[in-house]
């Protein structure tokens, strides 16, 4: 069979796609730590948390646009052989991740009663969702600029830097949040402060390694207005295929609290594994983004689509891989979220359908990764929202039929298979296949 035959690219898909894992599973560990250590304090403190925690999640979540938009452009010049335009890109990116850091932290803090009172946060609980929105939402700066220099620093072909910090930072939170709320006794507002501080810990580090690839490059430190709006416009385009997903997830969950309390419970439990099982998947796709934009900056189109086949083979059988090991696992994995009967047998059976979505979900993200790194963002926006289409009918039948909790799941399967249609089509056609320095005939001067 093809896959078990070796290739020139396996060494470098494990050298980028290893570490890539390790920083994606240590993202989600800021909320974790938070909500370990909040749920101590007391049942409306972690009520408060996870209200303002879901709203930083789908804020930042839609602001990813400045890893992706960044690290095909980057890796674009690295494989033409311009570092120093490469470094540019990066600067151009730090620098919008700064404005628009600041511009939402200022507007999110305004707006942040408005905010909560618009989530439905009780009395009881809306002081606590407040506090911790507002004080973490000065930490959207240095969110911000991490994304845009993780997105640098995978552009250069560098994922162990972005693991490294990562680790760094996640660390540093917990140390902090365990002396200011435990030591210090400052409650929810200590937690949110010890992560806005980790924070900027995070994002020092990256302002600091490209300071050093400017020095070394001669690169400029100053914005560039027209670099900065390149990258605003192709991050527009990610960023609208982000918000069709994140719509179409959040109606997913939407619909399944309408069926009942069990059912949503469950729901909750198979959704939050496979979200952990799309970061696995996902680190495939940050090598794919980082290393075809370097053979199509390089010029080599057959190079690109040869390691893009590689990517999707390995995809395929990590999926299948993935797949396996949680139906193998469902039944003593499943009593570590609830320990209610009725909730474990639905969630153990939702499982089977999330395990049999693994080597679908594998080729969806990798294909992702590839249309990403070959800057082919205004098609991943179309197609994104042509399977938001999809899944919308589906979701109405659902909903016209009064479908249960496992309809719902097979609405969620039209979007995956809509997004591989789209996708898959794009790369068969060779459409994305597009060589040079940049994608679009504007480059910086």
């Amino acid at each position: 069979m093809a896959f078990l035959r070796r290739s020139s690219h396996d060494r470098e898909i494990g050298r980028l796609a290893i570490p890539a894992f390790g920083a994606l599973a240590a993202e989600p560990l800021y909320l974790l730590v938070d909500t370990a250590i909040v749920g101590h304090l007391g049942t409306r403190q972690l009520g408060g948390l996870a209200v303002a925690g879901i709203v930083l999640t789908a804020v930042f979540g839609l602001c990813n646009f400045l890893a992706y938009s960044t690290t095909g452009a980057v890796a674009r010049r690295i494989g033409s052989g311009d570092v120093r335009r490469a470094t540019a890109i990066g600067v151009d990116g730090m620098w919008l991740a700064g404005g628009l850091g600041l511009a939402l932290a200022l507007i999110g803090i305004v707006a942040a009663p408005a905010i909560v009172d618009v989530m439905g946060a009780s009395n009881s609980v809306r002081p606590f969702a407040l506090s911790y929105l507002r004080i973490s939402l000065i930490g959207a700066p240095a969110v911000l600029l991490a994304l845009a220099g993780a997105g640098y620093q995978r552009g250069r072909q560098d994922t162990k830097s972005t693991l490294l910090i990562a680790l760094g930072a996640n660390l540093a939170n917990l140390g902090i949040e365990l002396v200011a709320v435990y030591g210090l006794g400052l409650g929810i507002e200590g937690s949110a402060w010890s992560t806005v501080v980790a924070q900027y810990g995070a994002a020092a580090a990256y302002l600091a390694l490209v300071l050093v690839s400017a020095r070394r490059t001669r690169a400029s430190l100053r914005p560039d207005a027209a670099g900065i709006r390149s990258t605003a416009r192709i991050g527009s385009q990610v960023m609208v295929r982000t918000a069709a997903l994140l719509i179409a997830l959040l109606t997913t969950t939407a619909l399944a609290a309408r069926v009942s309390t069990n059912a949503v419970a469950a729901h909750q439990v198979a959704f939050q594994i496979w979200a952990f099982l799309a970061l696995s998947l996902d680190a495939i796709a940050i090598a794919a983004q980082a290393m075809i934009g370097r053979f199509l900056g390089a010029e080599d189109a057959e190079e690109a689509h040869r390691s893009a086949r590689r990517m999707i083979e390995w995809s395929v059988l990590v999926g299948v891989a993935l797949g396996a090991a949680l139906a193998l696992s469902r039944t003593w994995l499943v009593p570590l979220f609830t320990d209610d009967p009725q909730v474990r047998e639905l969630a153990s059976q939702l499982l089977l359908i999330v395990a049999a979505m693994q080597p679908l979900n594998a080729v969806v993200f990798v294909l992702d990764g590839i249309l990403l790194g070959a800057g082919d963002s205004a098609y991943l926006a179309v197609a994104m929202v042509a399977a938001l289409g999809a899944f919308a009918i589906a979701a109405v039948v659902v909903v016209v039929l009064d479908g249960g909790l496992f309809a719902i799941w097979g609405a969620l399967c039209v979007l995956m298979v809509a997004r591989l249609i789209g996708m898959g089509a794009r790369f068969l056609r060779g459409g994305w296949q597009v060589t040079g320095a940049v994608r679009a005939s504007r480059a910086r001067s």
